[in-house]
């Protein structure tokens, strides 16, 4: 079984939105015959892109997995969101992937997510190719965007492939190493004739070559030598050599082509066999044994079963779909399996081999292959599934921040039970979902990555639950304090035929630090007030300060001491006390200075050193408070307090201000007093949404 191992190849497609990802995939399939038609992205034929979401708006927002043979080579194919609001499936997704295949077009180049991606590849040390795409495109300018990848990612970057043309008079693709020119006939159909490369273009493509072979060299000590004594390398040598510097990240390939016009993918398909690693070459996986202690997990067939969940998919109908990645062991349908993330045991039937939306079923799953089951009850993305007697625990995913909030009300009444409900199967899916209750604004408050993500989540809501909803941007959970003192009298004394009501009592109200809330004290002597009645005179007062008198939010950080009162020993009761507690609070606090506090977000945005001006500017303009900066790599880290008020919108405005390139987080740190001339605001407000 080692040896079918040896033939597995599992990669991501990664890039920017837009790069054309998945239209390369459909060139893929359908140039190795797993498809029987080139699926376009623009017509809605895809095969990988098949949520209505995704066709609709013609952009990935979910990864999708097939597989395909090439050379009797197994290649797993991972293709994933580009755009920002659905970068956090993408994430997870190269968890799943042994090397990388980074889009960039021929027009655009190197954009924000492109270096996103490419930190996600890092942290994973994915070996990976880059292929510029979209070559049949106006404006498209393969030198130009090698000269961009190279300023981007490093001198690393050679090209392996050269176009012949771009645009309309883009014919076809030199392959560097061999020398050979690929001209592609007219339409989508990938075939080519192979001819020696145009005098015009042949000492840039030796250049390259030259390039390559130095890289090569320097991929073993043994090489290099040879090398720097003025020996020509075989092409034995070269072939293991530029193999070898590719698995150590030493050279990253640069392909070309086009996935719609169907040119360069059969070169790429021979890259990927010849270049990328199996899960042998990738090597053990750091895991975690029953007592925490640190465990190597070989890419073994015969191993002890180990495999990673890295999506999830809901469906009402027909439940639950975990997706999983083999890292080590065999796995065969009808199987009993343990989560060692949950503790519990786990049973599935069917092992399915994913084709896009469709599903094949297969009888053995080995190391490096990605597979589903359907309908395991406590297993979620980021489990660890292994052998209950050989406990074996990956990390866990790192699940990305939210940052950009709507609240959200049913449209039909009763549905909000069912709004949780049918939320949290898709927040299965999507790690980077977020669902809250507000207590204090009482409003439902989902969170994402960005204002199209939850948009995309309302519209996957609605199809697949039947649930509908409204957004509104969220209220701000605005407080009521005092800024002085005051001594009042609460008296309430209501006569009817027979029993009456009567409780007096006298407070003194005086101001607490931020982050005291409310403290009573009894200071009664003498009896003037019952101790029955004590209670209910706090009571009274937790219940009033619940409803402040500027703009009816709560009122915190207070003292109330009760000093005096009196009592009538027939009309006297809890009720009337309560009730006298509550005016006492009532004129208290009017007299002793109310005013608002707005809640203080921390924030953290991290960003490239020439959007520093821009956005500290524009911090400062939303009353923000800059607390210092540090440097993190090649950005900037901003630290600063601003009202959660003037963030509430942050996310689209950042993205806006950075051309996609900055990020946040926020989280809240404290109350602090509403500057007197925005007060007047949120009470009008206040005021007219009563």
């Amino acid at each position: 079984m080692k040896d079918r191992v040896a033939m597995i190849r599992t990669l991501v497609l990664i890039g920017h939105g837009g790069a054309g990802k998945t239209s390369l995939a459909e060139a893929m399939l359908f140039d190795a015959g797993e498809t029987t038609r080139l699926g376009k992205v623009e017509d809605g034929t895809s095969v990988m892109d098949y949520e209505p979401e995704e066709v609709n708006r013609k952009v990935t927002i979910s990864s999708a997995f097939n597989t395909l043979e090439w050379q009797k080579y197994q290649i797993n194919l991972i293709d994933t969101p580009g755009d920002f609001n659905f970068i956090a499936d993408t994430k997870a997704s190269l968890e799943g992937a042994d090397a990388a295949l980074v889009l960039v077009d021929a027009i655009d180049g190197v954009r924000v997510q492109t270096e996103k991606v490419w930190e996600f590849a890092d942290e994973r040390e994915l070996p990976r190719m880059i292929f510029v795409s979209k070559m049949d495109r106006e404006r498209s300018d393969f030198f130009a965007v090698v000269d961009n990848i190279r300023n981007s990612f490093g001198s690393k970057c050679v090209p392996v492939q050269v176009p012949m043309g771009a645009a309309e008079a883009f014919k076809g693709v030199v392959d560097v190493m061999s020398g050979k020119a690929y001209f592609y006939t007219q339409g989508d159909s990938g075939k080519f004739e192979v001819k020696e490369v145009p005098a015009d273009m042949a000492e840039r493509v030796k250049g390259y070559r030259d390039e390559i072979i130095e890289h090569v060299a320097e991929s073993s000590d043994e090489l290099l030598e040879k090398f720097l004594e003025g020996g020509e390398l075989s092409g034995d040598e070269i072939r293991a050599g530029l193999r070898a510097a590719v698995l150590k990240g030493q050279l990253v390939p640069i392909g070309c082509g086009s996935g719609t016009a169907n040119v360069g993918m059969q070169l790429l398909l021979d890259e990927i066999v010849n270049h990328f690693p199996s899960p042998l070459d990738r090597g053990s996986k750091a895991a975690a044994a029953a007592d925490d202690g640190a465990i190597e997990v070989a890419p073994d067939p015969e191993g002890p079963q180990a495999a990673f969940v890295i999506k999830t998919v809901s469906d009402p109908y027909a439940g639950r779909l975990t997706i999983m990645r083999i890292f080590s062991g065999a796995l065969r349908p009808d199987s009993t399996i343990f989560n060692s993330t949950k503790r519990s045991k786990e049973r599935f039937g069917s092992l399915l081999r994913l084709k896009g939306k469709t599903q094949q079923s297969i009888e053995l799953a080995l190391p490096g292959d990605i597979v589903a089951v359907a309908k395991l009850k406590e297993t979620t993305t980021g489990d660890t599934l292994c052998e209950e007697k050989k406990f074996i625990k990956f990390a866990g995913l790192e699940h990305l921040p939210a940052i950009y909030s709507l609240a959200i009300e049913p449209k039909s009444r009763g549905d909000e039970e069912k709004i949780f409900s049918s939320l949290s199967r898709l927040m299965e899916e999507d790690l980077a979902l977020k669902l809250d209750r507000n207590e204090e604004t009482k409003q439902v408050i989902l969170s994402g990555m960005g204002e199209i993500h939850v948009e995309a989540t309302i519209e996957k809501l609605k199809r697949k639950f039947g649930v509908e909803v409204n957004l509104t941007i969220p209220k701000v959970p605005y407080k009521e304090t005092i800024k002085g003192k005051a001594r009042v009298q609460g008296r309430y004394k209501k006569q009817t035929g027979g029993r009456g009501q009567y409780g007096d009592c006298w407070i003194e109200m005086d101001p607490l630090p931020r982050g005291s809330g409310f403290q009573f004290v009894d200071k009664i002597v003498g009896g003037v007030i019952p101790r029955q009645y004590i209670p209910a005179v706090e009571k009274g007062i937790a219940e009033a300060c619940l409803e402040g008198v500027l703009a009816g939010y709560p009122v915190i950080d207070f003292q109330v001491g009760l000093v005096d009162g009196s009592f009538h020993p027939v009309d006297s009761s809890e009720m009337a006390f309560k009730i006298a507690g509550s005016m006492a609070f009532k004129k208290a606090v009017i007299e002793a200075r109310p005013t608002l506090l707005e809640p203080i977000m921390n924030v953290e945005v991290t960003i490239p050193d020439d959007c520093m001006g821009d956005v500290i500017g524009d911090l400062n303009s939303r009353r923000g408070k800059v607390l210092g900066m540090d440097s993190k790599g090649k950005k900037q880290v901003v630290k600063a307090l601003v009202p959660m008020s003037e963030v509430l919108k942050y996310a689209p405005d950042l993205r806006s201000m950075t051309a996609g390139r900055g990020m946040f987080t926020m989280e809240f740190s404290h109350y602090e007093e509403v500057p007197a001339q925005f007060q007047e605001k949120v009470i009008e407000a206040a005021k007219k949404e009563d």
